[in-house]
């Protein structure tokens, strides 16, 4: 069994100044890491529950 390696894009609160941010890479499991840390661990959720996540964040 192959595992592709994610495809990351920054969120759009990023700016080019090194402002906070986060990278995130959907799929079937969403991984979501420092944009400023890249080599550091990543938080790795099941996309259902991601979807749970920016719902609460979005409505909160």
């Amino acid at each position: 069994m192959t595992h592709e390696q994610p495809t990351w894009h920054k969120s759009s609160y990023s700016n080019g100044s090194g402002g906070d941010c986060v990278e995130v890479a959907e799929g079937r499991t969403t991984h979501i890491r420092d944009t400023q840390n890249r080599d550091l661990s990543e938080l790795t959720l099941p996309a259902r529950e991601w979807t749970a996540l920016l719902s609460a964040v979005h409505t909160g």
